[in-house]
């Protein structure tokens, strides 16, 4: 595949961030040039057709010695600042391995991984092997990498500056103010943290079966990591006929798998239940626009989930 055809098609695939606003839009505008830039400056060749995650876009290429690459050009936001640093933690041990950064231009270069994700398996057996990488990749984090504590602090009062306009249980709201204020102000964890590791964020590899990618990265409590594990897949816990019981089942799979704090744990999934929600009504309100069909079906779900926890053994904040 030619340079110039690979990068002409990457602006096509761009172009899809460009209606979440003008930074997105100037983002996505900009990508093609940049990507040229990359490929000249770091002797890379296109390998493929690119492709978009929700935050970036991955352009599969070669180096000068033929070697199987992936460029990801990335959306430079306040809670993917860490991803570098974390992929540096981490030295490629249950992680894509990183050979290459330009924190100024989100730009990385990457191993190449398969494309193939954990969605394809049980989503137990997946809990399992999501649950054993977590203790791999909570190593010691370092001064660059963001604190977690912050980010929660400041979410938290986003959160209870809605006062009766979140869309859920004020009972769950107050719960996940009480027990955020809490474990954000315990600073006892500093552990890298993934933040979105859920089933299609874990691809197969060739020097390991699975590893984890697209960290958003800080610095804090390991037992922040399950609920994107909970959110997702989620037609398979509907088709279950007890969604909280399949939850949990999710959710113990998880702690047992990493040996992780079961009540801690379970504060931090209704926490980061109450924060998704708040951020929908933001969105709409930034926006200027009611809730979307999507958005109150999200807001569902997160409520769900916050729901199922209240059987989990209750935290004592």
């Amino acid at each position: 595949m030619g340079e110039d055809g690979s990068v002409q098609n990457l602006g096509r695939v761009a172009q899809s961030f460009a209606d979440r606003g003008p930074a997105w839009a100037s983002w996505a505008d900009g990508l093609p040039a940049l990507a040229s830039e990359l490929l000249a400056e770091w002797e890379l060749s296109p390998d493929d057709e690119p492709m978009s995650g929700a935050t970036s876009i991955v352009l599969p290429v070669r180096d000068a010695s033929g070697a199987r690459l992936a460029l990801k050009l990335t959306h430079r936001e306040p809670d993917n600042a860490g991803e570098i640093e974390a992929l540096k933690a981490w030295r490629g041990q249950g992680a894509v391995r990183l050979e290459r950064a330009d924190p100024h231009r989100g730009a990385l270069l990457l191993e190449r991984l398969d494309t193939t994700d954990l969605t394809s398996l049980d989503p137990l057996d997946t809990c399992a092997i999501v649950g054993r990488l977590y203790p791999r990749l909570h190593v010691p984090a370092g001064p660059r990498l963001p604190r977690l504590n912050a980010f929660v602090t400041r979410w938290l009062d986003d959160l209870a500056a809605l006062g009766r306009d979140v869309p859920a249980p004020p009972r769950f709201v107050q719960q996940a103010l009480g027990a955020g204020r809490a474990l954000a102000s315990d600073r006892s964890s500093n552990a890298v943290v993934h933040g979105d590791l859920h089933f299609g964020n874990v691809l197969a590899g060739r020097r390991e079966p699975w590893l984890v990618i697209d960290p958003k990265g800080f610095a804090g409590d390991p037992c922040y990591e399950p609920a994107p594990m909970l959110w997702n897949r989620w037609d398979e816990l509907a088709a279950s006929g007890d969604i909280g019981a399949a939850l949990r089942e999710r959710f113990y799979a998880l702690v047992d798998a990493a040996g992780l704090d079961e009540r801690r744990c379970r504060d931090w999934v209704v926490v980061r239940s109450m924060i998704g929600v708040s951020w929908e009504v933001a969105d709409a309100r930034a926006l200027g626009r009611p809730l979307t069909t999507a958005q109150r079906d999200w807001i569902t779900r997160l409520v769900t989930t916050a729901k199922a926890m209240q059987a989990v053994a209750p935290g004592a904040y």
